[in-house]
């Protein structure tokens, strides 16, 4: 017997056939003493022709955060409810619950909640009485009541935070693509999928951009240890198992991945004086809005005024009111003006390998070069090295550093 948390997206269950070929497919796959958890995103593009409706309604739905969870938590309500009932028809006992139903607790934050808690009793007394339970994915309940959503990707979090609280035997993601690859196949053609990846070397790929895993994903995978398979709805094939340390493959590559993220902006503060409490002032009020701030650079304009430049990035999805904000700041700080540029893009290469490996920045600078790509900012972890770059040249920019990194 064993306890097995399965987690589909949007794509796997997108028309009532492929949700009809889904339950067909885990009641092959089950064992007769087995207990599953099925975690499942909207159907589709449910979430993005929900916020269509919202933007008909206003220009700036996302003011209104509070209201963006309600409405967008009922899409996984959909999909857990028609689930539910293809397997009662298929004579399977299931129960369709909602992530705060399920135990699912967040903060307070809306849209980009985080889970803080996790309490299945509800599930757990469902799976006793022999049921398979379908919960949402992407949804929390917080301490007033309120229903969050957990961000882009947050099925994935909802699946291995059930998976920990359950102390099940395994994790499994399905999704349309079948593992983990070395960069996004749909934009490298030799992309090569691996066998195994690390936690840190997963959680890294994610926040750059590999949308196959959430980073909060990997990050409960990695506090619970439970070891996670991605895997393709569509094949029976193995897909990649994200795990603390490698078992089975030998690693053959320094750089891991290569990563890439279109949904960035860059923000330029100008002629800022250069001050102690500065950035303080500008990225505490990004700060207090919940807004993430990434590769951040402070250069100097001109050496016999002391005055700078601060250039950082944000997600796309917080432009606008993060555009606000800096340009409320830069008025209190006198600065020059604020510049925005929403034709860039974050490509990076990762790996644990890289860590005392000389020469991986300057092969990665060659490949761009080499490509005719000019590099914007430059930002680097102990695993991982980031530029930015012009939107338009990233299928380009990817496939050179691939190459480089991963020759045929």
């Amino acid at each position: 017997m064993a306890l097995i948390v399965k987690k589909f997206g949007g794509s796997s269950v997108a028309t009532t056939e492929k949700i009809l070929a889904v339950a067909q497919r885990i009641l092959k796959d089950k064992q007769p003493e087995d207990k599953v958890v099925i975690v499942v995103s909207a159907m589709g593009d449910t979430t993005d022709d929900l916020i269509t409706l919202a933007k008909n309604i206003t220009s700036e739905p996302y003011v209104y955060t509070r209201e963006i969870d309600m409405l967008l938590s009922t899409g996984e309500q959909v999909s857990i409810a028609l689930l539910a009932m293809a397997f009662n028809s298929l004579g399977q006992p299931a129960i369709s619950l909602t992530g705060p139903q399920a135990g699912v607790v967040s903060n307070n934050v809306h849209t980009k909640g985080k889970i803080i808690d996790v309490n299945p009793k509800r599930v757990l007394e469902e799976l006793d009485k022999g049921k398979i339970v379908v919960v949402a994915g992407f949804q929390g309940i917080n301490r007033l009541g309120d229903v969050t959503t957990l961000g882009r990707g947050g099925s994935d979090t909802s699946a291995v935070a059930l998976a920990g609280a359950l102390k099940a035997d395994s994790c499994e993601i399905f999704t349309d693509v079948d593992g983990v690859y070395s960069a996004d196949p749909r934009v490298v053609k030799n992309a090569r999928k691996m066998r195994e990846i690390t936690y840190n070397e997963m959680l890294e790929m994610a926040r750059l951009g590999a949308v196959v895993m959430q980073p909060r994903s990997v990050e409960m995978g990695k506090h619970f240890g439970v070891p996670i398979h991605v895997r393709s709805t569509f094949t029976q094939q193995a897909g990649t198992i994200i795990r603390e340390e490698y078992t089975v493959e030998e690693k053959e590559f320094t750089i891991r991945g290569v990563t890439h993220d279109n949904d960035v902006a860059k923000i330029a503060v100008l002629g800022v004086p250069n001050r102690p409490g500065i950035a303080y002032t500008i990225f505490s009020a990004l700060a207090d809005a919940n807004i993430d701030v990434d590769m951040i650079v402070q250069s100097i304009r001109n050496s016999e005024t002391d005055i700078i430049d601060m250039v950082f990035t944000v997600s796309t999805t917080d432009l606008s009111q993060a555009k606000s904000i800096v340009e409320k700041t830069a008025q209190k700080l006198e600065a020059y003006g604020v510049s925005v540029d929403e034709d860039v893009a974050k490509v990076s290469v990762v790996g644990a390998g890289m860590f005392g490996s000389p020469g991986i920045a300057a092969a990665m600078f060659g490949a761009l070069s080499s490509s005719g790509v000019n590099i914007e900012v430059i930002s680097t972890s102990e695993i991982s090295i980031s530029c930015l770059i012009k939107g338009s040249q990233v299928k380009e920019a990817v496939n050179a550093i691939h190459e480089k990194f991963f020759p045929q």
